[in-house]
């Protein structure tokens, strides 16, 4: 038993969320309002000789049984919230001398939207980990297969040898130099000095050599080839000598740094520095490259012939560490003697460093990662695909087994399959495992590895572990332990979403879809729980029929709701007054602005009414063979004209974009349909309070959807900068608004 017993002291501790106790009760009334709705529109459905009414009567009543169940969805996420804290000084004292070995990918596909300084700071940032440097080994995936980057991380790791000691020394946090830097002289500034004289001496020294790495990298960039001298000093830019394109070339290894190399694998200190390795698997245009999953089983099967750690981390190129604690965090977890060896992955949230004060577009989502990742009371959050620790065995298929999974010696069998190589041997034989033949008639993508077949091959990859019966944590410390970057334009936001929530709805559609796939292997909570991303697509219909329908029906003097003297009128009252209010305090209690409540509010409507429903059809037309899916790359960086209007919390438009269309056609025909029932409210001649009394609850609808589209109006009739929309836009969406409201009016 061990440490497991009258002397055993935990490594994490768990605690329930607070407030269930209100939340509860809170919840089942509104459930209970929910169903008096339910029950409004079938006893009050109108005649056939209405007009025809019955028809928008019942497609009221689809949108709002559809609102109801999945809402009813989301209370699994809400309705056994746990947090989590760690004891790391506990972890230190017991197993300093007994650290796992880790090891971290950091991915990459395009050089042109993933900048090489962005990704060599991510790389710094994650070798300067306070961790025995011996045991880290970091691993970057160059889809792009440029060699630029391959250059960039040479340089970073010349830097390296000066910049680790120097983290160590200063207990610098963040440890992405780019990062540190900005955030120190900003402090600089503000306070006009920095005492410590030391540091500041060191600091200028440092500082120094990162801008000249900085600049040859630059210039390198902005000439589009390495050096002459570069590539003469190096013989792994030989390997670029039979490069046909970045989809036409054999694998490209390079193992950087290695202790095996005593002459290149110290820091200034005499420290022996993590090991570091470039990879760009080889890729043929006549086999299936299977995007970031491919990448990540080519760095899973490369890894384990290098160093074999027993965690790996992966993250994505703009994601660097914020916290150079996060490995001890996530390994209080796995190393817990009581409940460490039923876990799979800690999941990290998804924070970013370049959010404006009230989130513009929501990048932050935050009641996401403060309240719906966390499923632990279900069996463990969702995997998103960066910023998570794994067990090696799990991501390799490996299945949980109460009594076989417990490790007692976690550097075991680590580096054992190298120790008697050199360098240049190890090497050869670590390409045939990222030649792209490797996996043909094997079970890599579907039963080990990452899965394929879905964008989304993290959440998959993620559902199927935890149906090997695995559990899985969500952690969110104090100070963030990763920050990217978000979307800076309204575009890129909606973009990134279509590519989410069309890969989330293939999955339901799919043989790994939670509702069949993972039945009786995971809890119904977890169950509950994924359905509620894999459904982001669906909402798009009933959000779009309410969008348009009872604002159509102003005009028309059609009433959808309840008069407010009648009784019916409660129940939908009560849900709209409670569901604001919750999601309110809930968006505050989270670190959120008021303003930054009705941003997440405004992009919840965009989401939904152009993202997801632009995913939920190219879904249905790629079941039917019309269609395939692309992996699309959000942009990291901004035009300097962008990035103003971004931090003054202006929205971007800038481009014609279908979404754009109908985001405008909707918010305009809501704008007339308001217009229209002001101009007939001034010419009625009968009591304009009773009809008012009558036609409440759709005013308030449609009153609004025009005052959250004010930025919409603003983009396409007052704004003259670049960042607004296009006149061609303006004319189009005016003229398919104004044929909706007259083609509707047209209808008996």
């Amino acid at each position: 038993m061990g440490a497991v017993g009258m002397g055993y002291s935990p490594l994490f501790e768990t605690n329930k969320g607070r407030g269930r106790v209100i939340y509860r009760p809170f919840a089942i009334s509104l459930f209970v309002a929910i169903f008096f709705i339910w029950v409004y529109r079938l006893t009050h459905i109108p005649s056939k000789v209405e007009d025809g009414n019955i028809w928008v009567w019942l497609g009221m009543f689809g949108a709002e049984l559809w609102f109801g169940l999945y809402w009813l969805l989301t209370q699994a996420l809400r309705w056994n919230l746990v947090f989590r804290h760690t004891f790391k000084d506990t972890l230190s004292q017991r197993y300093e001398d007994k650290l796992p070995g880790v090891d971290i990918y950091v991915c990459t596909a395009d050089p042109e939207i993933e900048p090489a300084m962005m990704v060599i700071n991510t790389v710094l940032s994650v070798m300067a980990y306070d961790y025995p440097t011996h045991k880290l080994s970091v691993y970057l995936s160059d889809d792009g297969a440029s060699d630029i980057t391959f250059y960039a991380l040479l340089e970073a790791s010349n830097f390296a040898k000066h910049w680790l000691p120097f983290c160590k020394k200063f207990n610098v946090e963040p440890r992405s130099p780019a990062a540190y830097f900005n955030n120190i002289f900003s402090m600089a500034h503000q306070n006009n000095q920095y005492d410590d004289h030391t540091h500041n001496i060191e600091l200028a020294a440092i500082k120094k050599l990162y801008d000249e790495m900085e600049k040859r990298i630059e210039d390198s960039t902005k000439m589009g080839e390495v050096p002459k001298e570069a590539r003469l000093k190096h013989k792994g830019f030989s390997q670029w000598d039979s490069y046909s394109s970045k989809r036409d070339h054999d694998t490209i290894l390079q193992i950087i740094l290695d202790k095996k190399d005593p002459n290149n694998s110290k820091d200034i200190d005499g420290i022996v520095l993590p090991t570091l390795v470039y990879l760009a698997r080889e890729k043929r245009p006549q086999h299936s490259h299977n995007f970031k999953a491919g990448a990540m089983n080519s760095l899973l099967r490369v890894s384990s012939s290098i160093s074999n750690g027993k965690i790996i981390l992966n993250v994505d190129c703009d994601m660097y560490s914020n916290n150079s604690e996060s490995v001890r965090d996530a390994l209080c977890f796995f190393m817990d003697e009581e409940k460490g060896h039923e876990i799979a992955f800690v999941q990290f949230p998804q924070n970013f460093e370049n959010v404006t004060k009230n989130d513009l577009y929501g990048s932050s989502l935050i009641t996401i990662s403060q309240v719906c990742y966390i499923a632990d009371g279900l069996g463990g959050p969702l995997y998103i695909g960066t910023g998570c620790f794994h067990r090696r065995d799990t991501l390799c298929g490996m299945k949980f087994n109460n009594g076989q999974n417990r490790i007692n010696d976690w550097t075991k069998n680590e580096n054992d399959q190298s120790l008697e190589e050199n360098l240049e041997e190890l090497e050869e034989r670590s390409k045939v495992l990222a030649s792209c033949t490797y996996e043909e008639n094997t079970l890599w993508g579907k039963e080990m590895g990452l899965r394929y077949g879905c964008p989304v091959e993290d959440v998959i990859t993620g559902l199927a572990i935890q149906s090997n019966g695995w559990k899985s944590v969500y952690y969110n410390p104090k100070r963030k332990a990763f920050l990217g970057v978000a979307p800076t334009t309204l575009h890129q936001t909606l973009v990134q979403h279509k590519r989410w929530s069309e890969g989330d709805f293939q999955i339901l559609l799919s043989k790994y879809s939670p509702a069949w796939f993972a039945h009786g292997r995971i809890s119904l909570g977890l169950q509950m729980g994924y359905s509620t991303y894999c459904l982001w697509a669906s909402n798009s219909l009933a959000t779009v029929y309410y969008s348009i329908i009872p604002s159509l029906c102003l005009l028309k003097g059609t009433s959808l709701f309840p008069k407010m003297s009648s009784p019916w009128f409660i129940p939908f009252a009560y849900v709209i007054i409670g569901e604001t209010s919750y999601s309110l305090l809930e968006f505050l209690f989270s670190g959120g602005t008021i303003q930054g409540w009705w941003n997440d509010l405004r992009i919840w409507l965009y989401k939904r009414t152009s993202s997801y429903l632009f995913a939920f059809i190219d879904t249905i037309l790629k079941l039917f063979g019309v269609s395939d899916s692309a992996f699309v790359i959000t942009a990291k960086v901004a035009e300097e004209d962008v990035s103003k209007r971004y931090e003054k919390e202006i929205m971007e438009f800038g481009t014609s974009s279908p979404m754009f269309t109908i985001l405008s056609t909707l918010a305009l025909l809501n704008l007339f349909c308001f217009l229209g029932l002001l101009k007939d409210a001034m010419l009625r001649e009968g009591s304009t309070l009773e009809a008012f009394e009558e036609m409440f609850l759709q005013t308030i609808l449609c009153g609004f959807l025009v005052l959250i589209n004010l930025p919409i109006y603003q983009g396409l009739f007052l704004r003259r900068d670049n960042g607004r929309l296009p006149s061609s836009l303006a004319i189009k969406s005016t003229a398919l608004a104004l044929s909706l409201i007259i083609f509707f009016r047209s209808l008996a």
